[in-house]
């Protein structure tokens, strides 16, 4: 178990190591910059020149790349080319929170009501509730997470007047975005679950510790669940990190100060300093939950530690 452990963290440090490499130059081969967009025709020249010799950007390439990954290894993701002594570290600091209150409820409603739901979806296949639950996964699956959102925010907001449409103010603020958030994982994990329970309850344990007059409940959540939550953990990895991270529309629709409207605008601004560091810091977290999905993937099937 360590040296698998040691092995998933080992991968993930050089898919890191690759993932910066690839965005630093990627965002440099863009033609521009900060400072030299071609909407600033009023920007004298000699004021770019000053402004990119300040920043570093009139090095060579390689040189600015190395110097990157020196700030990086101490933690540092720099400062903003646009907001004037800003560090980059302050604007994660400042807009996670809000973020990650919303995306972790949206974790954990989209987990428990997506397993519930294609649990019973298994036990009752080929019935009036299956049907349901069935047309409610492809709609979930279907529409994006942006339309269902405007929908909860017209239907609750602005024609019941039921819930607040901006802000994180209080309980109520948080229902409509981590329901725009979990509504498309709930249809997932439900379809992900009904598939597995419906091929789980199929095997010959199952139907021995039927055989033994194991009651039904304990059959499907002590033998059956077990086997069939298996997809669902390997799809908790980029889940976790995709609702903690936030999505940019839900953030911009409710007016939630997280890290995802800085950037968006970060990109319109051309920002490399943060732009690159708000990919650094999404994909970090893509990977230790990747991680951290494998390790308990590895706890619950030992087959893993043999086959790895």
């Amino acid at each position: 178990m360590v040296n698998y452990i040691i092995k998933r963290i080992f991968a993930g440090l050089l898919t890191m190591f690759v993932l910066v490499t690839i965005s630093f130059f990627l965002m440099r081969s863009i033609p521009g910059g900060p400072f030299n967009n071609p909407e600033d025709k009023n920007i004298p020249q000699s004021i770019i020149e000053m402004t990119n010799e300040r920043y570093g950007l009139n090095a060579p390439l390689r040189e600015q790349y190395v110097r990157y990954l020196k700030t990086l290894l101490k933690g540092d993701l720099g400062y903003s080319f646009i907001l004037q002594d800003t560090k980059v570290n302050d604007i994660i600091i400042r807009g996670f929170p809000a973020t990650a209150k919303v995306g972790m409820l949206a974790v954990l409603i989209s987990v428990i009501m997506g397993t519930a739901v294609g649990v019973v979806s298994a036990i009752y296949r080929g019935k009036l509730l299956d049907w349901i639950v069935m047309l409610f996964v492809t709609l979930g699956i279907s529409i994006p997470s942006f339309i269902s959102a405007v929908l909860l925010l017209y239907v609750f907001s602005g024609w019941l007047d039921l819930l607040p449409s901006f802000g994180l103010s209080d309980w109520k603020s948080f229902i409509l975005p981590v329901a725009g958030l979990a509504l498309s994982p709930i249809a997932t994990i439900a379809r992900l679950t009904r598939s597995s329970m419906l091929e789980v309850i199929r095997q010959d344990y199952i139907r021995t510790a039927r055989a033994k007059g194991v009651t039904e409940f304990f059959v499907i959540m002590k033998h059956g669940l077990k086997n069939a939550i298996l997809p669902v953990i390997t799809y908790l990895g980029p889940l976790i990190a995709a609702l903690l991270t936030g999505s940019f529309v839900i953030e911009r629709l409710f007016s939630i100060p997280g890290i995802g409207r800085e950037y968006v605008v970060s990109v319109s601004d051309r920002d490399y300093a943060v732009l690159l560091g708000m990919t650094i810091f999404f994909g970090g977290l893509i990977i230790i939950s990747n991680i951290f999905v494998d390790i308990i993937y590895a706890a619950i099937d030992p087959r893993i530690k043999i086959d790895k």
